[in-house]
């Protein structure tokens, strides 16, 4: 893409967040969730293709119907409490804004649109829809926490956790595992929601950092299939050997980043007496680990039975700038033993 239109869109893009982030007023919150999906839909058509036109239709549909949600609700409570202002939400109100927000971040069980959308697109524009569009809407749904039916959460995070790890175990597209990926880390933040929303922007955070993690190795060796993965250790062995710690870290496995908000998570849901609930999250886990584990195998265990005459890509110099790649990786694997700190922040 043209490097001035891409400008005008990444700004855009931060506009619309920024302005979400700093309304207290519906409507202004309304018009920068607008802005956020209008434009990244030149980036996701970008491509030409047709995958990325109907990626780019079901987005903008989707996305639509939720905005359109929105502000239904919003107007109706207006005219029954005659404020503008988020936090002040009648129970029937908060319901539809939370249904509609949760379709805008993709969770079960309104979230077909988001594999199908991740995968007919490329992966710079696949990281920037799962880490950054998923900002406001999270932003919102914390700022709500307090007025927020907590049975619908629970929910729905419940749900979302299973979804994505039974649907991701029969994927071989990586980027479609990544959306169902993305669904069961939400899952565990929407659980936590309505007990500790402190817990859950740490988890927020630890997702966009592993996530973008992920996404940028995925793109450094050009790899979309798990098939492919296969030959990735000639591309850069070092890179793979990190990239099998971050999808641990992704699994929640100690002692990596990703074991604390999952740790957090469940020592709080047993403190509440919710045993039950903490039970399924942590079985829900494992099936999330599974395909995580089926990636690590992929990359280090297996080898192309395709031997490859030309010279290897590690070989080559590469023009990619890596310090965003090395500063998100740290902050993936060596987390954990900050754990006090943070918690006290």
């Amino acid at each position: 893409m043209n490097p001035y239109p891409l400008t005008i869109m990444l700004m855009s893009m931060i506009l619309g967040t920024t302005l979400t982030l700093a309304s207290n007023h519906w409507l202004m919150a309304w018009m920068g969730l607008e802005i956020n999906t209008l434009s990244i839909i030149p980036l996701l058509i970008h491509q030409h293709h047709p995958r990325a036109t109907e990626a780019t239709m079901k987005y903008f549909l989707t996305q639509a119907a939720a905005s359109a949600l929105i502000l239904f609700a919003t107007l109706m409570n207006a005219w029954s409490t005659g404020e503008w202002e988020i936090k002040s939400m009648l129970s029937t109100s908060s319901s539809m804004i939370t249904i509609a927000l949760m379709m805008k971040l993709g969770l079960a069980p309104v979230h077909f649109w988001l594999p199908e959308v991740l995968q007919g697109i490329d992966m710079t524009t696949g990281l920037i829809l799962s880490t950054w569009q998923k900002i406001a809407p999270m932003a919102l749904i914390i700022m709500l926490s307090a007025s927020l039916n907590p049975y619908l959460l629970m929910l729905v995070g419940l749900l979302s956790t299973l979804t994505g790890g039974w649907a991701g175990i029969n994927q071989t597209q990586v980027r479609k595992i990544m959306a169902y990926s993305s669904i069961a880390h939400l899952g565990w933040m929407m659980t936590i929601l309505p007990m500790s929303p402190p817990l859950t922007k740490l988890n927020f955070i630890i997702y966009l950092t592993m996530t973008t993690t992920m996404f940028l190795n995925l793109k450094t060796i050009n790899t979309t299939k798990i098939n492919a993965m296969t030959i990735s250790w000639a591309k850069a062995p070092t890179l793979i050997t990190i990239m099998l710690i971050i999808l641990l870290s992704l699994g929640g496995l100690p002692p990596t980043s990703g074991f604390m908000p999952k740790w957090l998570i469940l020592h709080e849901l047993t403190k509440q007496n919710m045993t039950t609930i903490a039970t399924m999250m942590a079985i829900s886990a494992l099936l999330s680990l599974f395909f995580y584990l089926r990636l690590c195998y992929s990359l280090t265990l297996t080898q192309s039975p395709n031997n490859t005459n030309s010279t290897l890509t590690w070989r080559h110099k590469t023009n990619k700038l890596t310090m965003m790649m090395s500063i998100t990786m740290i902050l993936s694997t060596l987390l954990l033993p900050l754990t006090p700190t943070m918690i006290t922040f």
